[in-house]
């Protein structure tokens, strides 16, 4: 997390400080509830996380958070569909798929960017999301692509969201984060994550599997503090909404 002196308070109501200069809690043991079990896990990046330091206070009040953190480890390629469950519904582990699409999928979307370009295939009911980049990519203004409309709720800023999604840095290629090799989707709320992120989340329908690309101004525009994201890089996400309360 970008944060320097603030706390995340799960679920549970326990607060669990963040280390200074700890970007996204990386390599810090917390105590986390995935579904219905509650575990210790390594937190990488996650939306949720995805705050510049100023934002801290404005948005998160003292970083405080009640939603549920889940472990998250690097990934390369991902996909995730389910039936689009009705708010408030806790969504299961497999609502969030690990195998990837069959060889030769057809890409739902691709964006050429000022630099590379980006080929995305949405998740399925079986299979996780793919993003393909001819690096490096780059994009000087964040595009968000409806990939499939879905028939919930519209999503809100003060909605909470239950996600699955995989974010890939266009500089490299690499996955930074993906709910799906967790086998698992992330609730977060929809107006505390980066600017180009909530531009993917807010007036969507729960149910839909969405795409973007984020330039670094919407992003991290100074990189990450671990320096997995780099100034000047532009990220990309696909995601799947499962349900917002």
């Amino acid at each position: 997390m970008i944060v320097i002196g603030c706390a995340l308070r799960l679920r549970t109501g326990s607060t669990v400080p963040v280390r200074p200069g700890d970007p996204f809690a990386a390599g810090r043991a917390v105590r986390v509830r995935r579904a219905d079990s509650v575990q210790s896990a390594d937190m990488r990046l996650k939306p949720l996380l995805l705050l510049p330091a100023a934002a801290c206070a404005v948005l998160l009040v003292g970083c405080s958070s009640d939603d549920t953190d889940t472990a998250a480890t690097g990934v390369t390629a991902i996909s995730a569909e389910a039936s689009a469950p009705s708010a408030g519904d806790v969504v299961p582990a497999s609502n969030c798929p690990t195998q990837a699409p069959a060889e030769g999928t057809e890409p739902e979307w691709t964006v050429e960017g000022t630099t590379g370009s980006v080929s995305i295939v949405g998740q399925t009911d079986t299979t996780a999301p793919l993003i393909t980049v001819d690096k490096p990519f780059a994009v000087d203004e964040t595009e968000v692509k409806t990939l499939s409309e879905g028939t919930g709720p519209e999503v809100t800023d003060s909605s909470t969201i239950t996600v699955c999604y995989v974010g890939v840095d266009g500089r490299d290629g690499a996955t930074f984060d993906s709910a799906h090799q967790r086998g698992a989707p992330e609730q977060f709320p929809a107006g505390g994550v980066i600017p180009g992120f909530r531009q993917a989340l807010v007036g969507q329908k729960v149910g839909s599997t969405v795409a973007v690309v984020i330039p670094s101004k919407d992003g991290y525009p100074q990189g990450t503090p671990d320096g997995s994201i780099k100034a000047g890089d532009t990220i990309v996400f696909a995601l799947k909404i499962l349900a917002a309360n």
